[in-house]
This record gives C-alpha cells, structure tokens and sequence, in this order.
C-alpha cells in the first residue's frame, strides 16, 4: 500500500494494519453539506486551539490529563477535535476504532458518552486531519497565482460535484475518475493542460516595488 504523497494521500501503520487516507473529492462529501465541509476546514484551523497543544507539547514533550480536560472543556478545541474525526472517518475506507478511537457509555454519568482514545495522539488527529482537508478542498499544489487573477472572496460552501464535474469535461474522465482526484490533483492536472500565463504573481508585484523604491532612495541619497 503505497501512498502518493504529493497529491495529499498517506498511511498510518499500526502493527500489522495499514491504513490508507484519500482526501478525494468524493470523500470530501463524506465529511457534511457543502457549508459543513467549509465550518470543518475553520476548525481544523484554529489558529488558538493549535497554539495551545504546540506550545504545551514544546513545554512538556506530551499533552497531560488536566490539560486534556481544560481543552475538553473548550469549544473550540471540541469543534477541532470532532472535525478531525469526521475527517479521518471520510478519507478511510477501514474501520478506524483502533486508530482513532470510539464513542462509548459514559461511566460518570456527567454524559451519556464519551469518547474514548485510540492508538493515534490526538495531536497527529488534528495534524493528520488538517492535511488532508487542505489537500481535498483547498489544494497544495505550488502554482503561480496572477495578480489578476486573484480570488479576494471567501466562500461559505463547498460544491465537490461542481469540480467533480469541472474534471469530466476538462480531462474526458469518468464520474468515478473524477470523484477520486483530490483537489490538489485537480489543480495540478488543470496547471499542465493550461500552461502559466504571463504576468506578475502578487509577491512578484510587491517584489518589483520593493526594488524600485530601494533603487530611488539610493539615488536620491548620492545626490
């Protein structure tokens, strides 16, 4: 079972079980509604949930009980944990209990369940989780972008068939080829058939404005 990294796909090994994630577009339906796959990639995201285990795991070197408590206690941080599951469950075609763990009977009574923790750390849920939510809706494929170009909107949904069924016609595939590219597969096949444009690329705008500005100051102080 081999992996193809570069369009977002990986195994994780446990033993002598191998399981294979696929962020494919068709996976990516798995997760919720087109608005709910977008609530997941803002959760997964969480700037302040991924400061809180980077720092305390570069503190402490693990994730103590109190401290998985105070995070359980946390909206946030139950929104990005719960997308990570939904995530993983999406992209796997096995039964991830052993991996990621199971909702089971509380025994506190406090709630009627809990969930209790697999074999995987759950900061490798939220990494592993954010990756391949990037690479099924947002893509990560290094392409120039154009200033012109540039998309200054945000989206509150996402449509998979709508780029299930942008591939169809651009590459004469089948639903099935289609439904099973991921997005960063999609964008990198449609940059080869659409070769880059000329033209300046934001950073290579500000770049060349940089420069001219350096370039008057100078002259302007040698005179």
């Amino acid at each position: 079972m081999t992996p193809i990294k570069e369009i977002g796909e990986c195994v994780i090994s446990v033993g002598d079980d191998d399981y294979l994630f696929r962020p494919s577009l068709i996976n990516m339906t798995k997760i919720g509604s087109p608005q709910e796959i977008v609530q997941k990639v803002a959760d997964l995201h969480n700037t302040e949930v991924q400061e809180l285990i980077s720092g305390m795991w570069l503190a402490t070197g693990s994730l103590p009980d109190w401290f998985m408590k105070y995070l359980n206690n946390s909206n946030p941080a139950r929104r990005a944990f719960s997308a990570a599951i939904d995530v993983l469950q999406a992209c796997c075609e096995s039964d991830l209990s052993p991996l990621i763990g199971d909702i089971v009977p509380s025994k506190t009574g406090k709630r009627a369940f809990v969930w209790k923790q697999g074999k995987m750390a759950l900061q490798d849920m939220l990494l592993i989780a954010s990756s391949l939510i990037t690479h099924g809706v947002i893509g990560k494929a290094k392409v120039r972008q154009l200033q012109r170009n540039e998309s200054k909107g945000t989206t509150s949904e996402f449509k998979a068939v709508d780029y299930i069924n942008a591939a169809r016609n651009h590459f004469s595939m089948s639903r099935t080829e289609a439904e099973n590219l991921t997005m960063t597969e999609f964008i990198l096949m449609l940059n080869q058939k659409y070769p880059e444009q000329k033209g300046f690329t934001r950073e290579e705008y500000d770049q060349v404005v940089d420069d001219y500005f350096a370039m008057k100051e100078k002259r302007l102080k040698d005179l």
